[in-house]
């Protein structure tokens, strides 16, 4: 199995970020032009659209504490399917974040792979970005379709 992860401080206190990772409003924040629907709670379904008319990715939300927020992909591109994107929040003694980004469980590494891994990259500095209040800079081309 392959993973994803990303590793970012962010200069906003944790429970701004956690409200960045765990809600549907938060979502939609920094994947500008994406939106989300379903629900955002604990034992719900979140359905994260780019472009089309049906969701792009379901993600069952399987964990969500204040300090981590999990989500399983149950329809999506064939190699999301039964991956998990899990979101840590550390609070650092200054009050800022580190967030820990993990999409684990890929069942190899791909070209595919690659390109999620990037998008995600430029996903996560728009997060940053408007966590800290320099405005949500989402990566305009971000796709997980092949």
């Amino acid at each position: 199995m392959a993973d994803i992860l990303h590793r970012i401080s962010i200069d906003a206190d944790p429970e701004r970020v956690r409200e960045l990772v765990s809600t549907k409003q938060g979502v939609e924040d920094w994947w500008r032009a994406h939106p989300v629907g379903g629900t955002d709670r604990l034992g719900g379904t979140m359905l994260v659209y780019f472009g089309g008319s049906d969701p792009a990715a379901v993600m069952d939300v399987i964990e969500d504490a204040p300090e981590r927020v999990v989500w399983r992909c149950v329809e999506g591109p064939s190699d999301w399917k039964g991956t998990e994107i899990s979101v840590r929040l550390d609070a650092t003694p200054t009050g800022d974040t580190n967030l820990l980004f993990t999409h684990a469980g890929w069942r190899e590494s791909s070209d595919f792979m690659a390109n999620c891994n990037t998008n995600w990259g430029a996903y996560l500095t728009g997060l940053k970005n408007g966590a800290e209040g320099s405005g949500f800079t989402p990566y305009p081309a971000g796709e997980i379709s092949r």
